[in-house]
């Protein structure tokens, strides 16, 4: 059973915006020459895109990663990778916004890809912890010795209100002691 729900999709929403935004950024080398010779090699270049539409994207798709980072951030409870995320985010969006820099923007793309693997790691092992987990147990009466497997859920139960104990709050029937008119079984 896996009880990370929403943690996986989380991690590949930043890792695609991160890697999407990488790629768009090597289709735009006359702006950024270190990505000119593998925006060559992969053929983004024989693309043709628009200079500007680039520019668009990769913001886009920065901000996509820093949903994903942000998402991952509720479920493993690790700021770290969201800190970077965000340091990085503000230089590419400094440098697109206010003074454009080829530094920054190496920085700020550097920045989301080591936070969205970072992020990914983090995923990946709060997986494994929780692998781990058993649900099931054999859970045992004291006082009759009747033993069952019960599946848990993680709940903590305490008896409602007026109830002596969690048999007369939640069981099928009320506690033993209840039914024969005796004294609660606490």
């Amino acid at each position: 059973m896996n009880v990370n729900g929403g943690t996986r999709p989380a991690a590949f929403l930043g890792n695609l915006g991160s890697l999407l935004a990488l790629l768009l950024a090597a289709a735009a080398p006359c702006c950024l020459p270190i990505f000119a010779a593998f925006a060559g090699v992969i053929g983004l270049t024989a693309l043709g895109l628009n200079e500007q539409l680039v520019f668009y994207a990769v913001q886009g798709f920065a901000l996509v990663a820093l949903v994903g980072l942000v998402l991952s951030v509720s479920r493993h409870r690790q700021f770290g990778p969201l800190i970077l995320g965000a340091i990085a985010g503000l230089a590419l969006f400094f440098s697109f916004h206010a003074r454009f820099s080829a530094l920054l923007v190496y920085l700020g793309l550097g920045g989301l890809c080591v936070a969205s693997v970072w992020n990914y790691l983090l995923s990946r092992k709060r997986r494994g912890d929780e692998a781990d987990v058993t649900l099931k147990s054999v859970i045992t009466c004291p006082a009759c010795g009747y033993r069952a497997e019960e599946t848990g859920c993680g709940a903590r139960l305490k008896p409602k209100s007026g109830d002596c104990c969690i048999f007369c709050s939640y069981g099928s029937i009320r506690c033993p002691p209840v039914q024969s008119d005796a004294a609660c079984c606490i």
